[in-house]
């Protein structure tokens, strides 16, 4: 039976978003979180690359938009942090496990857990039943949704790089719009689901006020075929990393 069903299939199209249950199992959850921890616990990250992540404008072009430890972190697994967890010598004012916004972008390639999980059968069902011919895994994230932290994204803007030499190394085109909170449709998610998102659909994410940080694991897939990928994106493949496919039939 396939996991994604032709009703689902098509409720997708028509919300441009859905969560299905039980893509991994409680102990396939526990066993990539256990694996991040341990990278978490070797991580070793020099002082100039203590960057904090933000969705903010002028606190991203501040901070990774004028970082080269963040634009060449396509086809690598670097650390990004939140605000606030260095003091002024660069040294962790919270547990490093707690100090972490995300871990990106290319989980997918090198870590074998993160590999196995992107390409399962699950993942590759999903995208043949929205009618993808040749879709590649463009990036991963393990998110590490701290308390007290939110965020949002939307459509309205876009990050791109900026002509080789000139600083800060990324911009953005458009702004970010403001929404009115009663027009967003809550959508819980238990452990081991899974949120499909549509690139042109508006979410975001509120504060978690619970006592635990919440761990997510995120990865982009486009459709290669009759597809051009601009150079403008701040994302570029690489001669190490090409976007892998997600599958070969």
């Amino acid at each position: 039976m396939d996991f994604l069903t032709d009703q689902d299939a098509k409720k997708y199209q028509e919300d441009g978003y859905m969560i299905l249950d039980g893509l991994l199992s409680p102990a396939e959850c526990d066993e990539l979180r256990q694996r991040m921890g341990e990278i978490v616990d070797r991580m070793d990250v020099p002082e100039h690359c203590r960057i904090q992540f933000s969705t903010n404008h002028d606190e991203q072009l501040k901070t990774q938009g004028n970082a080269d430890y963040f634009i060449t972190s396509g086809d690598k697994i670097r650390f990004f942090f939140e605000k606030g967890v260095f003091d002024d010598k660069g040294d962790f004012t919270v547990p490093k496990e707690h100090s972490l916004n995300k871990i990106g972008h290319a989980l997918h390639a090198y870590e074998p857990l993160y590999k196995t999980a992107t390409h399962s059968p699950k993942i590759q069902g999903i995208a043949k039943k929205l009618g993808l011919k040749s879709p590649v895994i463009l990036q991963s994230m393990y998110i590490f949704k701290q308390p007290g932290i939110g965020g949002e994204d939307g459509i309205t803007r876009r990050m791109v790089r900026t002509p080789e030499g000139t600083y800060p190394l990324t911009d953005f085109v458009g702004r970010e719009a403001t929404y009115d909170d009663k027009l967003f449709i809550p959508a819980p998610v238990k452990k081991g689901g899974v949120v499909l998102i549509d690139g042109e659909v508006v979410h975001k994410s509120e504060q978690n006020t619970s006592e635990k940080s919440r761990h997510v694991y995120t990865f982009h897939i486009m459709e290669s075929q009759k597809t051009k990928w601009s150079p403008e994106n701040w994302l570029q493949p690489t001669e190490e990393l090409p976007f892998p496919a997600l599958y070969t039939k």
